[in-house]
């Protein structure tokens, strides 16, 4: 009673657009962007800032960026003191790895003055969430800088006091 509907065998073109549609990749004519791979992350293309900017120089400022975590060990002084030390060794060797360490290093010192100054309300009942969303921010703009960084890309961080410039 039912009857089977005959589906036509996709062509290339067909195959192309069904894989573009679902997130997947099709084969792609000569000169189009190429798969990413461990030299060009994805989303980077050919020619971009991943490509201007060595892997070395990538890995340091991605580190300085990380560091900022030594405040979880550290309370207060760690997450300032981790960035700055590398900042202030690898700052000569690359302008992209002076502008993440600024970037890191500011941003750390920002994190600590708003924990500050969450403090004094922990003894009123908003200061426990006020800390909790201080230590929210810093983890994921810590995270997604370090991970911009080491596509090679600039970033900034938003709530961020810029002390050095």
């Amino acid at each position: 009673m039912a009857e089977e509907k005959e589906t036509p065998e996709p062509t290339e073109e067909s195959a192309g657009e069904a894989g573009a549609e679902q997130g997947g990749s099709a084969e792609q004519p000569a000169g189009a962007e190429q798969a990413p791979t461990a030299e060009r992350p994805e989303g980077v293309q050919e020619g971009q800032a991943a490509e201007e900017v060595s892997k070395d120089t990538r890995m340091w400022a991605m580190i300085c960026h990380l560091a900022g975590l030594a405040g979880y060990i550290l309370p207060i002084i760690g997450n300032i003191v981790a960035p700055l030390v590398i900042w202030q060794i690898k700052k000569d060797d690359d302008p992209f790895v002076d502008e993440q360490g600024k970037e890191a290093v500011n941003f750390q010192i920002s994190i600590s003055l708003y924990a500050l100054i969450s403090l004094p309300f922990c003894f009123i009942c908003i200061g426990g969430f006020m800390m909790a969303a201080v230590v929210i921010i810093d983890l994921v703009f810590l995270l997604i800088a370090a991970i911009k960084a080491n596509n090679g890309e600039h970033y900034r961080y938003p709530l961020c006091i810029r002390f050095i410039k």
